[in-house]
């Protein structure tokens, strides 16, 4: 028999937005965002009480691969029911100043790269201009 219910964990959201915090910094981008895919799978296949199944076994084996090098300190302000993260650091974090930077970046990034990457990413929209498909 199941129950519909609302539950508060306070507990519970101040952890995740401390983890959301340093996995922002530990984790790549895309291995992020599949991550997410992944989670909304395996609280569906607890929800429905399949702990033991092989499917939830073989996500779970990506989830605790994509948190090996998710570790760090975060600091939160509580304040009237709201989490803020006031700062995150971490020995594995990805980012690099030396990168993130306008000025010089020891030759990370080069500009004319980007018109190759816009125009690429911009050849689905191209293709269907070309035949008469308007997004709006």
């Amino acid at each position: 028999m199941k129950s519909r219910g609302c539950y508060e964990t306070p507990g519970g959201t101040i952890m995740l937005r401390a983890h959301r915090a340093i996995e922002s910094i530990t984790l790549d981008r895309e291995v992020a965002h599949l991550k997410d895919e992944l989670m909304a799978r395996y609280a569906s296949l607890i929800y429905t009480g399949y702990w033991w199944s092989p499917e939830r076994v073989m996500l779970q084996q990506m989830i605790d691969a994509s948190q090996a090098n998710v570790n760090g300190v975060v600091r939160l302000k509580l304040y009237k029911g709201n989490v803020i993260v006031v700062g995150r650091k971490s020995d594995d974090s990805l980012f690099d100043a030396n990168i993130a930077t306008f000025e010089e970046d020891g030759g990370a990034y080069d500009q004319a790269d980007a018109a190759g990457f816009i125009k690429l990413n911009a050849l689905r929209m191209r293709i269907a201009a070309n035949k008469g498909r308007s997004f709006f």
